[in-house]
C-alpha cells in the first residue's frame, strides 16, 4: 500500500498519564478524581473540592506504592518510546525514504504530557491532520470516551486540525498475536533451569488469569460496550491457547459496586482449587505502570505465594516489535478509512 507523502500527518497516542515523580502523586490523583466520567462525587460543584480531599487522603499511601517501583510511573517513557518506534514504522512504509510524512505524538490525560501543551506543539508545527489514536485496546467511556471528550474541547481552540479517531482495536489480529507471543513467553518461564519435571505439561499445570482494569458496574449496566471488548479479546487469544484460564478485574478504587470478581478473590478461588502455577496476563494493559509492576507483581505475587501457588506475569507489550507493527496496521487502516492514503 502507498501511502500520501503529505508531511502534514500526524498521529497522536493518549493514554492515562502517571506521575513522573513522588511530588506529583498528590496532583495527579487530583486530576484523576476530577473526573466525572470515572466517577462522579457528589454534584458537580462538589467534584473539585472533594477530589482534592480524596488526593491529600490517598497521597501517602500511593506515594509509598510508586517509591517501591522506583520513584516514579514508567508509563510516560515507555509511551514516549513506543511513538517514536511506530513513528519510524509508518515512515518507513512511504515512497520516499528522506520524507518525514508522519509524526507520532503523546498526549496523557491526567499528567504530562497534557493534552492542551500537546495539541498547542501540533499546531505550531502546521500539522492539520491528525490520527488520534487511543491506547486502550477496549473501549470505555471512562477512558477512552473521557480522553476524547476532554481532547474534543482542547481542539475547539484549533479549527485548523482535522481528526480521525481509532476508539477501539480489542480484537485486530496483529494485537492478538502480539498478547499470545507474550503469553507464550510467559508460560516457558515455568520451566526452570534445571528442566521441566517429569510428567510436567505447561498447558495442563499452568493457569491463565487474565486481569483487566476494573470498572464501575454501573457503566455496564447502562451501556459501555468495555466487558464485551475484553471478553472479545480473551475469546481471540484462547482459542490459540489451551491453558485452563479466568477472568478478574483489579484497581478498583472507591465505595461504588466495581467489576467482579476480583483479582484478590480469584486468587483465592484458584488456590482453593488446588492450582499451584499462575500465570497473571495484564490483558487491558499495554505498557507497565503501577497496576503491573506493583499490584501484580509485588501485592498479588506475595499474596499467591502465601496462598501456595507460583504466580508469574505476562510480559506487558511496552515495546514489543509484534505490538509495534499492530499499532501500525492499526493506524495504516485508520488512514485508508479516512481516505488519508492513496
Amino acid at each position: 500500500m502507498k501511502l500520501a507523502t503529505n508531511p502534514s500527518i500526524g498521529v497522536l497516542l493518549l493514554n492515562l498519564g502517571g506521575p513522573d515523580a513522588l511530588s506529583a502523586v498528590r496532583p495527579f490523583l487530583y486530576n484523576l478524581f476530577s473526573d466525572r466520567d470515572i466517577i462522579r462525587l457528589g454534584p458537580a460543584f462538589l467534584q473539585k473540592p472533594l477530589a482534592c480531599l480524596i488526593a491529600a487522603l490517598r497521597a501517602g499511601k500511593t506515594r509509598a506504592a510508586y517509591a517501591r517501583i522506583g520513584g516514579k510511573s514508567p508509563i510516560r517513557e515507555i509511551t514516549l518510546n513506543q511513538a517514536s518506534a511506530l513513528e519510524r514504522e509508518l515512515n518507513s512504509l512511504t515512497s520516499d525514504a528522506q520524507s518525514s510524512t508522519f509524526r507520532v505524538f503523546v498526549g496523557m490525560r491526567y499528567w504530562h504530557p497534557l493534552f492542551e501543551d500537546v495539541i498547542k506543539e501540533i499546531h505550531i508545527q502546521g500539522i492539520e491532520k491528525l490520527m488520534v489514536l487511543s491506547l486502550y485496546p477496549h473501549y470505555s467511556v471512562a477512558t477512552t470516551g473521557s480522553s476524547l471528550s476532554y481532547l474534543k474541547n482542547v481542539l475547539a481552540s484549533y479549527p485548523a486540525i482535522k481528526t480521525c479517531e481509532i476508539t477501539s482495536w480489542y480484537d485486530h489480529p496483529l494485537y492478538i498475536d502480539a498478547l499470545v507471543e507474550s503469553i507464550n513467553r510467559g508460560l516457558a518461564s515455568f520451566s526452570s533451569s534445571l528442566g521441566p519435571p517429569q510428567g510436567w505439561n505447561s498447558e495442563r499445570d499452568v493457569h491463565i488469569l487474565f486481569s483487566a482494569h476494573s470498572l464501575p458496574k454501573k457503566f455496564v449496566d447502562e451501556g459501555d460496550p468495555y466487558v464485551d471488548h475484553i471478553m472479545a479479546t480473551v475469546r481471540a487469544v484462547t482459542a490459540r491457547i489451551s491453558n485452563p484460564w479466568k477472568l478478574s478485574y483489579q484497581s478498583k478504587s472507591g465505595p461504588v459496586a466495581w467489576l467482579e470478581p476480583s483479582t484478590e478473590q480469584m486468587l483465592e478461588d484458584m488456590a482453593s482449587r488446588g492450582v499451584k502455577n499462575l500465570l497473571v496476563v495484564p490483558i487491558s494493559f499495554v505498557s507497565d505502570h503501577i497496576e503491573t509492576l506493583y499490584e501484580i507483581d509485588m501485592l498479588y505475587k506475595d499474596m499467591a505465594a502465601g496462598l501456595g501457588m507460583r504466580l508469574e506475569r505476562a510480559e506487558s507489550l511496552n515495546l514489543s516489535p509484534a505490538f509495534i507493527a499492530a499499532l501500525r496496521a492499526i493506524v495504516v487502516q485508520g488512514m485508508k478509512e479516512a481516505t488519508w492514503s492513496e
